[in-house]
């Protein structure tokens, strides 16, 4: 009489032991760009010398709220800078993409590439 086992039973693989590289490239994400209305901000400025805030708003299709919240956010971290003007009588906030939020976007790209090679070739 053969016994018969399944492939787990013969060959079992701790699932919690195993780290996969593209999960392990996920972590290395920066989370300051990767948030959608954050990437999209830093995308568009990463293609126009500038953009002011009502451009962004349009094109991001967000709120005045959720646009400044997540500008302030990239200022903060020194990847976008802000001017404040007047053009005639109506303020106007410009915005354009520092040099290290330049770099920020580039390494970010770059460990997107790497996660979607490393998924492809598991």
């Amino acid at each position: 009489m053969v016994a018969r086992h399944s492939k787990a039973e013969v060959h079992p693989k701790p699932q919690a032991a195993r780290v996969r590289p593209a999960q392990s490239r996920a972590a290395d994400l920066d989370r300051l760009i990767h948030e959608p209305v954050r990437l999209g901000i830093v995308s568009a400025l990463a293609v126009n010398d500038t953009m002011t805030f009502n451009e962004l708003k349009e094109l991001l299709k967000t709120t005045d709220g959720n646009l400044s919240v997540h500008a302030r956010k990239l200022e903060e971290g020194q990847y976008v800078a802000c001017e404040k003007y007047f053009e005639g009588r109506v303020p106007k906030t410009e915005y354009r993409l520092t040099a290290a939020g330049r770099k920020a976007l580039e390494t970010y790209l770059d460990h997107m590439e790497a996660l979607i090679r490393a998924t492809r070739e598991s």
